[in-house]
């Protein structure tokens, strides 16, 4: 069995190559990391004959650098697997320790994409990210680093789960009147989906802002303090309202870099997966659109650059017998 495995800052996540394996581990990097620990009990468990490893976690401000973040992961990644390689933003699959190899998870998920579907955008919505990558002949357009896909369109930091409210959205409208947004920590955008419905409690995998709980109430109050509010002083259909907005808010973002994207590159398919593939089923609206989760599974979708790395790697194993 060879394993895929996306360490992030947030969410560390895995995928066997044949995608009967599939886990999610919420392990806040930032918070006394129980990485080393965590894929230890992972190699352990599965055993599994070679990994590939996608790594985005060294951004987390734990770490004073780049270089740090990615040393410490590798580290952390060699203790607990006997073989294990990284993809790098080139699409190459190496055992050195390089810089190239930091935020390269959408690589992975771009390459196995077009392979799969040909020419697309792949757009991957997340708990933290919207990644939106140009695919032309087989091979992934975007920028290489964080920095250079934010000033291209190519990564949105918007995502379902960890998103503070007051990135997206700032006033919301309750009929005629308007209100400013407190730039509080106080919700975040898992609450505004646990309230529309469009996500389930088990999915909010992350720490809620309040260390509260994670039920419809809960996050009803949440929301109600972003226009520093109690629930007594709201009613459903203002709650309602907010979440509402801020899933329109965040659409509109998506949408609008999706569009620069399709038109600097004259692409029209859409390749989606993620947590917040109902997100952009709304924002790809007059796209050809193909939903991973339809082609491989829900599961699979919410950890694609786990699985994508795992079959990369099962090919280049192969190739080389």
């Amino acid at each position: 069995m060879i394993l895929g495995i996306d360490i992030g800052g947030a969410n560390t996540k895995i995928a066997s190559d044949d995608g009967k394996i599939v886990e999610l581990h919420y392990i806040p990097l930032w918070k006394n990391t129980r990485l080393p620990e965590a894929l230890l009990g992972i190699a352990g468990r599965l055993k599994p004959r070679k990994v590939g490893v996608v790594i985005t976690g060294e951004l987390a401000d734990c770490f004073p650098d780049k270089e740090s973040g990615l040393s410490y992961i590798i580290d952390a990644v060699n203790n607990a697997f006997n073989d294990a390689f990284f993809l790098d933003n080139n699409g190459v699959l190496t055992k050195e320790k390089t810089r190239s190899i930091a935020a390269a998870n959408w690589m992975a998920s771009a390459l196995l994409a077009g392979k799969e579907f040909g020419d697309c955008i792949f757009l991957d919505i997340g708990s933290t990210t919207t990644d939106i990558i140009p695919v032309n002949n087989g091979m992934p357009l975007a920028s290489k680093t964080d920095f250079e896909r934010l000033k291209t369109g190519e990564l949105v930091y918007s995502g379902v789960l960890r998103t503070n409210i007051a990135a997206i959205l700032k006033r919301v409208k309750f009929g005629n009147m308007g209100s400013r947004v407190s730039s509080e920590l106080f919700a975040i955008t898992a609450d505004a989906y646990i309230v529309l419905g469009l996500i389930k409690p088990e999915n909010y995998t992350c720490d809620t802002p309040d260390g509260g709980g994670k039920t419809i109430l809960d996050a009803k109050r949440r929301l109600a303090r972003i226009v520093c509010a109690d629930i007594t002083e709201l009613n459903e259909e203002d709650i309602l309202l907010i979440a509402g907005q801020i899933m329109d808010a965040q659409i509109d973002d998506i949408r609008e870099a999706l569009f620069e994207i399709s038109k600097k590159h004259g692409i029209k398919k859409i390749v989606l997966c993620g947590l917040g593939e109902f997100l952009g089923k709304i924002a790809a609206d007059g796209f050809e659109v193909i939903l991973i989760s339809e082609k491989y599974g829900l599961e699979i979708s919410k950890v694609f650059p786990a699985y994508a790395v795992a079959r990369l790697l099962k090919d280049k194993y192969l190739n080389s017998l």
